[in-house]
């Protein structure tokens, strides 16, 4: 494998034009969209508009003019075509912490008689730590039960109200079997709750085929909508009439602007609002959105996983002996849009490979993660990545001091 394949490789990507649509600084090798997406190049024309437009000149009369009030369903009915849900299941609100709080609180209330939140030990630690809050928040008899991967099926039985998964690992990539552990939950009576912040944009989801019962998600990774987007929930049609939300605010009322002293929830997925929409972060998603609508999936998907390979095959080739060990599956189906590797120095080796134009992060205690956004990543880009990290490595430049001290956000 030499430069020149993946050059060659690049001119015949059916998905390489669209790289023309992010802003995507010179001399950067950006492979961090799995924490931050690029900007899209259509976003600041947009948000130009909806600040000096809408805002400027519209003033107040913009959230029936530029339809604002519609932006939560509207933007949330197109996550849904990329999600495998219906229109109708899906809204834009708050962020994923938040909206993870929402649904777990419902499925414990809907089901009084079960009382456990059943998750994995290597689950994303925010949604630990909201589950944590959560039970202490409810007192009683609930509780947490937090177990191993390799035990989640066999920790199934009749007291679990709601299983809660990540779809795609966060530090190893690696994808959980939806349908399987949907229907495992299901078949004990359990609502199944899944995390798409890794998934969406990055691997085909189809949440109605899966049957998934509760589902949330962030915006600003493969989705691009920019940093702290508005995040998503999705709630089954079937079962909308149960679960309410425990942050019942004004928005989620089935008539706001009837100001009324008591609530009654709307109905729908709309009851899952609670304070005004965030207009300019929610616009800047439906940017990203309606082009990630423009793109084929399954093509988006293939490359991919042709990227992850081939990162992979060239670590194997150029730094099999320099102290880095692949922390991904292998196989590029049980896999997300991410490879990782593990480094005893890993902190400092991606400092160092920042500082060569290599953009990608470090998870605790050991993990360097790259991202591979098949719409604006290169295979060129792969090769000289994998390149720049040989240097850094064979040549120790990880171990300047100024890489010891960690910033705030790694």
């Amino acid at each position: 494998m030499n430069r020149e394949t993946c050059l060659s490789f690049d001119r015949q990507d059916p998905l390489a034009s669209v790289r023309d649509e992010f802003v995507l600084p010179e001399g950067v090798i950006y492979l961090d969209g799995n924490s931050l997406g690029a900007l899209p190049r259509q976003t600041l024309p947009r948000m130009t508009q909806v600040i000096g437009e809408e805002w400027g000149s519209g003033l107040i009369r913009s959230w029936n003019a530029a339809h604002w009030i519609e932006a939560p369903a509207r933007i949330g009915d197109k996550i849904a075509r990329l999600i495998g849900a219906q229109a109708g299941e899906v809204i834009v609100a708050d962020s994923t912490s938040v909206n993870l709080f929402k649904l777990l609180a419902e499925a414990l209330r809907v089901q009084p008689e079960r009382h456990f939140i059943l998750t994995e030990a290597s689950n994303f630690p925010t949604d630990l730590y909201v589950a944590q809050g959560l039970i202490e928040l409810l007192g009683g008899n609930h509780a947490l039960r937090v177990i191993e991967r390799a035990d989640i099926e066999r920790s199934l039985d009749g007291s679990v109200a709601v299983l809660m998964l990540t779809h795609v690992d966060y530090a190893s990539g690696e994808i959980h079997d939806m349908r399987g552990l949907t229907a495992a939950a299901q078949k004990f009576g359990a609502l199944v709750l899944w995390d798409l912040s890794h998934s969406a944009g990055a691997v085909p989801v189809d949440l109605n085929a899966a049957q998934v019962d509760l589902a949330v998600g962030c915006g600003y990774k493969y989705l691009n909508g920019g940093p702290g987007a508005p995040a998503y929930l999705f709630v089954a049609k079937g079962l909308q009439g149960a679960i309410q939300s425990p942050l019942s605010g004004w928005m989620g009322h089935t008539a706001p602007f009837a100001f009324e002293p008591e609530y009654r929830p709307a109905s729908g997925i709309t009851r899952q609002l609670a304070g005004s929409p965030p207009i300019l972060s929610m616009l800047a998603l439906e940017v990203a959105i309606d082009l990630w609508l423009r793109v084929d999936q399954q093509e988006a998907r293939r490359k991919s996983m042709a990227l992850g390979d081939l990162f992979i095959k060239l670590v194997d080739e150029t730094c099999h002996d320099l102290g880095v060990e692949v922390a991904s599956p292998r196989e590029a189906r049980l896999r997300g849009s991410q490879v990782s590797l593990r480094h005893t120095e890993g902190y400092r080796v991606m400092r160092a490979l920042i500082d060569r134009g290599v953009i990608g992060d470090f998870r605790a205690p050991d993990i360097l993660r790259f991202g591979f956004s098949a719409l604006y990543t290169r295979y060129v880009d792969v090769f000289d990545a994998v390149r720049r990290l040989r240097e850094v490595l064979t040549s120790r430049a990880w171990n300047r001091p100024e890489y010891a001290n960690r910033l705030p956000v790694t």
